[in-house]
């Protein structure tokens, strides 16, 4: 007899089928497709979705397993469907909810297994599941409201360089040919024009690919010198608009999974730690690893915070307000809430910012290219005139 289980090791499918009553004699993996997994990709809204669902299961009282089966039967994506199953069987078998989420880092963080872990020992597991979709939901909804905010910019962008290279191309050459016929000086400018024209026509697709090369180049770079990185995030902050969102964004993401890990029973070095991971920008997490490092000691967090220097008051003054009252995760809640609004009135006030900004760049670029080409006219009309 031969089947199909999912299962995240032979020894866990020998024996979930075992409890069934049947004796495997072999087990092997089965061979991925030879164009990747079918499906859908598993993506961190899924996860939040998931969080949510597994905390609604288990306030409705329903038993760990039988949650991740209903939970399952409910996906429509069949990859993150696949994956529960193989969670709940690893907890069927008795490895525990976080051990089997650690099965699976790809989609679950440290700072996700250490939470469920730690609602696990506690006997709290409904109440850290709670905590833990609120906490992706906030996450989700910050990530796309930053999504948001870069995709106005990046669009002007690519619409300015797209109207560009059609001008530069098809258009101005055909102003060429009937200059070629003028007999006369042609301004300063129109040569300018034509003269990039030309080099337009010539080196468009070395252009092209340099310019995809390069964001290749400098996300790889990033990746591999963390000095580059620092230096790329720091000149990101310093941007106009944009870099004061990311900045608002960074603290309310600090505040919100510290204030998470905090009122999960996570000692605060270790929900430092977690922290600097979630980060989401060198500066940042190199700073928090410093507070970290200073709480350590002894220091109390609103001064290690402050001996940073790049911290803002609000966020200071709160964390020692949370301290000097034993209630630092209502603090920092209330921090990550000021923030993530903040956040909200930012992304508004560069939509409203940037619809006129598309429109000038636009007229200036294409009224621009099409004075240059009838400079020439007007100047030959003035003449004969």
């Amino acid at each position: 007899m031969q089947g199909e289980i999912n299962g995240i090791s032979p020894t866990i499918v020998k024996t979930l089928l075992a409890k069934q009553g049947i004796t495997a004699k072999t087990v092997s993996k089965k061979a991925k497709p030879l164009f990747g997994s079918s499906g859908k990709a598993i993506k961190p809204a899924d996860i939040a979705v998931f969080s949510r669902q597994m905390a609604t299961m288990m306030k409705a009282g329903v038993p760990l397993v039988q949650a991740f089966e209903i939970v399952a039967d409910g996906l429509e994506n069949p990859n993150l469907r696949k994956m529960v199953l193989q969670i709940k069987d690893s907890v069927a078998a008795g490895g525990g909810f976080a051990n089997a989420l650690r099965e699976h880092p790809k989609y679950f963080d440290d700072l996700f297994c250490n939470l469920v872990d730690s609602g696990e020992q506690s006997g709290a597991l409904e109440t850290m599941l709670d905590r833990i979709a609120t906490y992706k939901e906030k996450t989700e909804a910050l990530k796309a409201k930053i999504k948001k905010a870069l995709t106005y910019p990046i669009a002007v962008v690519i619409v300015a360089i797209v109207v560009t290279g059609i001008l530069l191309v098809k258009v101005v050459p055909q102003f060429a040919e009937t200059f070629s016929g003028f007999g006369a000086d042609l301004p300063a400018f129109t040569l300018f024009v034509l003269h990039l024209s030309e080099l337009a026509q010539a080196y468009w697709l070395y252009i092209l690919v340099i310019m995809i090369g390069s964001v290749f180049a400098v996300k790889e770079l990033a990746r591999r010198s963390p000095q580059f990185a620092y230096m790329i995030d720091k000149y990101i902050l310093k941007l106009p608009i944009i870099g004061q969102i990311i900045y608002l964004s960074i603290l309310a993401r600090f505040a919100r999974t510290l204030a998470t890990t905090f009122a999960a029973g996570v000692p605060l070095i270790d929900a430092l730690t977690s922290v600097a991971g979630a980060a989401g920008n060198k500066i940042y997490a190199d700073a928090i690893i410093r507070v970290r490092e200073d709480v350590s000691t002894g220091i109390q967090l609103n001064t290690a915070l402050k001996a940073r220097g790049i911290f803002p008051t609000l966020l200071i003054q709160m964390a020692a307000i949370g301290e000097e009252s034993g209630a630092l995760d209502a603090m920092l809640d209330k921090v990550a809430v000021y923030y993530e609004e903040a956040v909200d009135n930012m992304v508004d006030t560069l939509t409203s910012l940037l619809e006129p900004i598309i429109m000038s760049v636009l007229g200036v670029l294409v009224g621009g290219l099409l004075i240059a080409m009838y400079l020439p006219i007007f100047q030959l009309g003035a003449v004969v005139g």
